[in-house]
């Protein structure tokens, strides 16, 4: 599969049944977070920190981000890698799924009914056989000052 100007290839993944998929070019890994350390005073949607092949890696919780309750399933999540402004984040999810190659004409604006939350992370969706994939904007996720500075 190769990424050109008329598709786009996307790791997908879940998250409370909700399929989610970030372009494959923003991913710099798949793993199991282990030994996570809890961060003093930081905000409910960073999980903590953890060394991951020598870097500091910050683990966001997606479920928290996205406020939504947390797993009861007692299954371990998945962590997304991602390198951004120089620095590494994890972002928990509950499964990581396949990588799939849409055509960039079938992305679609945000619909009117989609959650406030998922909208506000949300660079468009794509309609996969009845399922919805929210495409996550990665930059928005990361974006945790903003909303901490509006609260």
């Amino acid at each position: 599969m190769q990424e050109s100007s008329d598709f786009t290839e996307f790791v997908t993944f879940t998250i409370a049944g909700q399929m989610f998929g970030l372009p494959i070019a923003r991913v710099q890994d798949v793993f199991k977070p282990a030994h996570v350390t809890r961060v003093p005073l930081a905000g409910s949607e960073i999980a903590g920190v953890l060394n991951l092949r020598g870097r500091i890696v910050t683990i966001i919780d997606m479920r928290s981000r996205l406020e939504l309750s947390a797993r009861a399933d007692g299954r371990a999540p998945m962590a997304i890698g991602i390198e951004t402004r120089s620095e590494s984040f994890g972002l928990l999810v509950d499964a990581v799924g396949e990588v799939l190659e849409l055509p960039d004409a079938a992305r679609e604006q945000n619909p009117i009914n989609l959650d406030r939350k998922l909208a506000a992370v949300s660079a468009g969706v794509y309609r996969l056989d009845g399922r919805l994939l929210v495409v996550l904007d990665i930059d928005r996720v990361l974006d945790l000052r903003a909303e901490a500075a509006a609260a």
